[in-house]
């Protein structure tokens, strides 16, 4: 029995997402149907560089990032039930921030945290749990 297995979970890997950066730890882990994925920034995962100067292109950036991961799981951004935002500079990036979200989410929307957050030189990170549907 792998160590993976004993504990119940296991890490995953998605061709196309950024690597963890400056850190021990996985990019998601499934554990049973549910997926977590850890907090992921508008890194360019061909480059590792930062994308964007403002928050509504780094959005994009992280919900691409987010896809990838997702996709590695079997999932799409309609299996995610909650989405945990951080901004740099909450209600000032609101606006350009949520229009971003509108792009890559549809009714029913999933439950969203929004916190200020201290990021250093990113304006929004985010991460997600999803749910995995039986069929993929």
């Amino acid at each position: 029995m792998t160590s993976e297995s004993a504990r119940g979970w296991r890490p995953i890997t998605a061709p196309g997402a950024p690597d963890p950066r400056g850190g021990a730890y996985s990019v998601a882990a499934v554990a049973g149907d549910l997926v977590f994925t850890a907090g992921l920034g508008p890194v360019d995962p061909a480059t590792g560089t930062i994308v964007g100067t403002e928050v509504g292109e780094q959005t994009r950036q992280v919900l691409r990032n987010l896809t990838a991961v997702l996709g590695g799981a079997g999932c799409t951004l309609d299996d995610v039930v909650k989405v945990t935002v951080h901004l740099a500079n909450g209600d000032a990036d609101w606006p350009a921030y949520n229009a971003a979200y509108l792009e890559f989410f549809r009714p029913p929307y999933p439950a969203r945290t929004t916190a200020g957050s201290q990021l250093g030189s990113i304006l929004v990170e985010i991460d997600v749990v999803a749910v995995r549907p039986p069929q993929r």
